[in-house]
């Protein structure tokens, strides 16, 4: 199976965000994709907005940049798209937010958008595909060729916990705090094709996966192969899908710095007749789970033997590797960023922090999973819509 990789002359840049819409009375999601969506999209050919997109569920707008060579580009455009977004949902007596996970909508309670390759897909993994109420940001940095996005691709693999720890936001689940930094993480897994990248050698390796899932009717298209780090051939580009929702555009600039640095690093070892790191199947295994489980208080293994490094560390380790690439991108500023991330805390400790302050249900449940009540999670819902309206983590009323 021949496919096409339609190269970049170089680390150009993609940022998509998928966006909950929430109903401002009740801080629940509310399913008006559709209606807003034929709203912006008005204006435009076919009547589509062309960075406003449906997703799954109605409860979701995706907005996206075009092709864009900085982050500070990329940024500028989602701050266009969003308030056009913003401005169709308020005159609904709606709201945005972006976390990995809404902190207590049910996924029973959505809508699925009117799409009949969102209707196959639930028609083909049924539970799997029905309870995708989750919500993320994936980056795109543009590859010279298909050989190359393959090696960086798998040598991206190994910074998996290190961009799902500072992304993750979704500790709660439908009213529970599930004891994960991201539940999104596990729950997205349960798809045949999602989660950690396959075993890929080179292009012709990838090719012949890609033929053997079609043949076999394991997939349609190359698009329904859903890996945390996966090559798209139709963009040119290298896609990082592990992070979860983030909820300023701050934290997102500084995810995509990270991203497109890491790129043009990585590119320029190969350009220096380095070989990329490969990484055990079973160690990216491990050091998702922990990432995933205790964000960025947790312990990552580096090598074959056990050996132990703090992720903390080993974030800080990454950003000073890359900030010779950062400077020559211009995206030094925003890379900085994630050292406020480290500091204040990602978005799951904030939201905890929120959750603490309020009062108990008299639930079954508490916010750590055990006890007699579970809390108020309103103020969490409250937290991250003042987060990207004002862009500060942590904003308070």
């Amino acid at each position: 199976m021949h496919i096409d990789f339609n190269s970049s002359p170089g680390p150009s840049l993609g940022i998509e965000v998928e966006l909950e819409v929430v109903d401002q009375a009740t801080g629940a999601l509310a399913s008006a994709a559709t209606d807003m969506l034929s709203e912006l999209g008005a204006d435009h050919p076919d009547g589509e907005h062309p960075k406003a997109k449906h997703e799954l569920f109605e409860c979701t707008v995706e907005i996206i940049t075009g092709v864009c060579q900085s982050v500070a580009e990329a940024r500028a455009a989602l701050e266009g798209t969003l308030a056009e977004v913003r401005a169709a949902a308020d005159r609904r007596g709606l709201t945005l937010m972006c976390s990995g996970t809404h902190p207590f909508s049910c996924w029973r309670e959505q809508q699925v958008s009117p799409n009949p390759r969102y209707a196959r897909l639930i028609h083909d993994m049924q539970w799997m595909a029905k309870r995708l109420q989750i919500f993320g940001v994936h980056v795109h940095v543009g590859i010279r060729s298909p050989e190359k996005a393959v090696a960086i691709a798998n040598a991206l693999a190994g910074y998996i916990p290190h961009l799902l720890a500072l992304s993750a936001s979704s500790p709660y689940w439908e009213g529970r705090d599930t004891g994960l930094a991201s539940s999104r993480s596990k729950v997205f897994e349960g798809l045949p094709t999602a989660g950690l990248p396959a075993p890929i050698e080179n292009w012709a390796d990838f090719e012949q996966f890609m033929e053997t899932l079609v043949s076999s009717a394991a997939i349609t298209t190359v698009r329904e192969v859903w890996w945390d780090v996966r090559p798209h051939p139709d963009f040119g580009t290298v896609e990082l899908r592990m992070c979860d929702g983030i909820p300023t555009l701050s934290e997102i600039a500084a995810v995509a710095a990270v991203a497109q640095s890491m790129v043009a690093w990585l590119d320029g070892l190969i350009d220096r007749g380095y070989t990329l790191p490969r990484h055990r199947e079973w160690i990216l295994r491990q050091n998702k789970w922990r990432a995933g489980r205790h964000g960025l208080d947790t312990e990552v293994i580096v090598d074959e033997r056990g050996g132990l490094r703090p992720l903390r560390v080993a974030v800080e380790d990454m950003l000073e590797e890359l900030s010779p690439s950062a400077r020559k991108l211009g995206c030094e500023a925003e890379l900085a960023r994630v050292e406020g991330i480290l500091r204040g805390g990602p978005s799951y400790v904030r939201q905890r922090e929120a959750a603490s302050a309020a009062p108990l249900d008299g639930g079954s449940g508490a916010a750590s999973g055990e006890g007699t009540g579970s809390p108020d999670l309103r103020p969490v819902v409250d937290l991250l819509v003042r987060e990207l309206e004002t862009d500060v983590p942590g904003a308070v009323a």
